[in-house]
């Protein structure tokens, strides 16, 4: 849960540190300019708030890592992915998107600090505690945050404990590690898709390498 808080921290600062004009870069999300990313955080700590606040009676059916379920990488047909950029065009003005997130992201941060970590929650037709929900978060935080600033060189990065953690994270998920050699920063990156391996990253991965990239929902 400290993971989470730090994670999510250095996520909303790096928003708020982020000048107006750049809302209109690319982000690291293949189709999304930085608002549309940032829109999608607002509606990523809406969901915090509603899972922590839907308690499960029943044992739980997923934990931190098994919460992500690998999916096909997106083709821009699901409805949601037009949604996302209606949405933060209707902002109008960057100071309302982070204004909106700073109110709703705070309210995230200070539920995760107040929840029980064995309590149980239901989400997504699932049941976990509340402390792997928020481990599992760890994960999509770093690479949004990674995301954020893909194009925006003077921006920071996400923290190293949190990049290290969702590193841990992704390869227990492909049930595999990356090559010591890589950066964790390079190891998501790679590992989810968001760069191409160069000839000699390729070689250092080897089989993993055909299952890649990872793209999880």
């Amino acid at each position: 849960m400290d993971l989470f808080s730090r994670s999510w921290t250095a996520l909303l600062a790096a928003v708020a540190e982020t000048p107006d004009e750049d809302f209109e870069r690319p982000s690291g999300c293949a189709g999304w300019l930085v608002r549309d990313l940032v829109c999608h955080l607002v509606i990523d700590a809406q969901d915090v708030l509603i899972t922590l606040v839907t308690p499960a009676e029943s044992a739980p059916t997923v934990n931190a890592d098994t919460y992500w379920k690998p999916v096909a990488p997106p083709t821009g047909d699901d409805p949601l992915d037009a949604l996302i950029p209606r949405l933060a065009a209707a902002y109008g003005e960057p100071r309302l998107l982070k204004f909106h997130l700073d109110d709703v992201g705070s309210a995230a941060g200070r539920a995760a600090a107040l929840a029980d970590p064995a309590a149980r929650v239901a989400t997504q037709g699932e049941v976990l505690t509340a402390g792997d929900y928020l481990s599992a978060y760890v994960l999509e935080w770093t690479l949004h945050h990674l995301d954020l600033v893909a194009r925006l060189p003077s921006a920071a990065g996400p923290p190293a404990e949190p990049l290290a953690a969702a590193r841990a994270s992704l390869e227990r998920i492909a049930g595999d590690v990356f090559p010591a050699s890589f950066s964790d920063r390079d190891a998501l990156l790679i590992g989810t898709g968001r760069r191409a391996p160069d000839a000699a990253e390729r070689a250092a991965l080897g089989d993993l390498a055909a299952r890649l990239p990872i793209s999880l929902g």
